[in-house]
């Protein structure tokens, strides 16, 4: 099954293939949320500082582990340093303050949620370089003592990705950023792929436009299939890893179910949707 795959990423560590993503989820449903995602097979949990249900995150992992007799190493938790957060001590503050709220010894993986603050970061105006270093300074430290075993990046273009690797010690191994049916970006995908990143999709089902498509409803009834399902599938086998959301059992039992293929041409077909 997908779900129980994984990808080798460029220090070694693997991950999961399919991510459940709390983004929205309050902390009191998160709790839930975990659990059944567990139950449903999932290794990956996806929180951030920003979500504010690392706690709810970090409950659910403990009841999980009671649930299905894995220790802590058979999961894969990331987290995030909030996009506001551009300094060496606030980032260092921020790593250990989730693993305090996760309750967890080590973070599998933390990202720089943003590169810039949101309420700038599709403007033009400050350039945030100089401080994406220091941050990136506190991860590549807490990567070398064992609090972070994956660091990576979020929301990052090519010149803010060329930015930290030209001055990193660790080059990040994952960028995190929004594909889905109708708004691939082919330029920056193709330029993490050629450096050794992985790209996680984050709104795999584009927030549930693509059920407004005729075109991408037709294919996933062709297959027999959900929309999300379809959407997750076509993440797939992009060869980058989807991060569906939900809080309801059934759809999160769904969103891994995806044992099935997507003929190459009905790919070519998703991948001539646009503008969504």
């Amino acid at each position: 099954m997908v779900v129980d795959e994984y990808y080798k990423l460029n220090n070694g560590q693997r991950i999961p293939k399919v991510a459940l993503g709390t983004w929205l989820v309050s902390d009191d449903e998160a709790e839930g949320a975990v659990i059944s995602a567990f139950e449903a097979g999932y290794r990956h949990i996806d929180t951030a500082v920003a979500y504010g249900n690392e706690a709810g995150v970090g409950r659910g992992l403990h009841e999980a582990m009671k649930v299905t007799g894995l220790h802590r190493e058979g999961f894969f938790v990331t987290s995030k340093i909030p996009a506001e957060v551009k300094t060496y001590e606030g980032a260092t503050a921020c790593i250990q303050e989730s693993l305090e709220r996760l309750d967890c010894f080590h973070l599998d993986m933390m990202l720089i949620h943003a590169p810039k603050p949101w309420d700038e970061m599709w403007k033009p105006g400050k350039d945030y370089s100089a401080e994406n270093l220091q941050v990136w300074h506190a991860l590549e430290e807490a990567y070398a003592v064992g609090k972070c075993r994956v660091i990576g990046v979020s929301n990052f273009d090519i010149d803010d990705l060329k930015n930290i690797m030209d001055e990193c010690a660790v080059i990040p191994a994952v960028n995190q950023i929004r594909v889905h049916i109708g708004h691939v970006p082919y330029e920056l995908i193709e330029f993490c792929e050629q450096n050794g990143i992985l790209v996680e999709a984050y709104s795999p089902n584009a927030h549930g436009k693509l059920a407004e498509v005729p075109g991408v409803c037709q294919m996933a009834a062709k297959y027999d299939v959900s929309v999300p399902q379809l959407a997750n599938r076509f993440i797939v086998q992009l060869g980058l890893l989807p991060i569906p959301k939900s809080t309801h059992g059934d759809r999160i039992r769904e969103n891994a179910d995806l044992d099935f293929e997507i003929m190459p041409a009905d790919m070519a077909e998703l991948l001539e949707i646009s503008g969504l």
